[in-house]
């Protein structure tokens, strides 16, 4: 925020106004937004209603935060300081109106982020959950794996938040510890989905020896493929936010104070900010693949029998 330059703020802008764009279409072309009635169909039980809104509320806050600062840092640039050169504005040169939506802005980002560790934990325990169940007939519900799910997604609501609002008195260390706590629980939950991914193939092998349907196998087997893509771009998302974060902590700026043109030029912290939004956008992007799975062949049918 204070010191990325409006660049970095507009690159998140137009990117998650895009994915909001796109995730209305796909919501329109799944099934003409019945998946947001708060009772549609018999599997709309209070775990899909949780993690359909927890997931669908992050969206919009994180566009709200990106815009936010798109649009403060934009009407005052940079300016001048002496001593220091050509910077981004500094907050404490902006007028009390941009000032007073620091806080709100962050918590929106700190929420969004909270509500992403909920949808990330869930898919953890779930496939967790699938590929150690000894039988069919367990109940996910029941299981330890949905038990740590529920503590884990009450930890992270809570705790992002917080941090966000016991550092509030000073925005550098704000943005660092909110940036930093948030990193580091969104890395940690990557790390576990590699296992996952290593395991499912041998998963996949034994349901084929079982005789499962060829319908489920080839529904598992894209769902493998898109979990592997969206682990790589969570990466992007969570390392250069480790490294900002580690680095804002810091007495000494190694990576943040290098905005100042005129004493050592350097890409590292708009590059970082940069691909830490594509990250997020694009594994954001997948889940929603993955959670409401588009069937052109159902699509085409429903139309011919209108």
């Amino acid at each position: 925020m204070a010191h990325m330059s409006p660049a970095v703020n507009l690159v998140w802008a137009v990117l998650t106004v895009m994915f909001e764009t796109f995730l209305v279409y796909h919501l329109w072309s799944f099934d003409r937004f019945k998946c947001l009635r708060w009772n549609h169909g018999p599997r709309s039980g209070a775990f899909k209603r949780v993690m359909t809104y927890s997931y669908l509320t992050s969206i919009p806050l994180i566009a709200i935060y990106a815009v936010g600062f798109s649009i403060i840092k934009y009407s005052y640039g940079f300016t001048v300081i002496p001593g220091l050169g050509i910077t981004p504005t500094p907050y404490e040169l902006w007028r009390g109106s941009a000032r007073n939506a620091i806080l709100p802005l962050y918590l929106c980002f700190s929420i969004a982020w909270g509500l992403e560790m909920v949808t990330h934990l869930e898919e953890l325990c779930f496939w967790l959950f699938l590929i150690r169940s000894g039988s069919a007939k367990q109940d996910w519900l029941r299981s330890i794996y949905f038990k740590t799910w529920a503590i884990g997604s009450v930890v992270a609501v809570i705790c992002m938040p917080l941090v966000t609002i016991f550092t509030r008195e000073d925005p550098y260390k704000c943005e660092a510890y909110t940036i930093l706590t948030g990193s580091i629980g969104s890395l940690s939950l990557t790390i576990w989905f590699l296992p996952i991914l290593w395991t499912f193939p041998a998963f996949l092998e034994s349901l084929k020896q079982a005789n499962v349907d060829t319908s489920t196998m080839v529904r598992l087997t894209k769902f493998h493929e898109l979990n592997c893509i969206r682990v790589f771009f969570r990466f992007l998302f969570t390392v250069p936010f480790v490294i900002l974060g580690i680095d804002g902590v810091r007495p000494h700026q190694h990576i943040n104070d290098k905005m100042c043109a005129s004493i050592n030029p350097s890409f590292q912290l708009d590059l970082l900010g940069m691909i830490a939004g594509i990250g997020c956008v694009v594994s954001s992007g997948i889940t929603l693949i993955i959670f409401f799975p588009r069937s052109i062949k159902g699509e085409m049918a429903d139309r011919e029998a209108r």
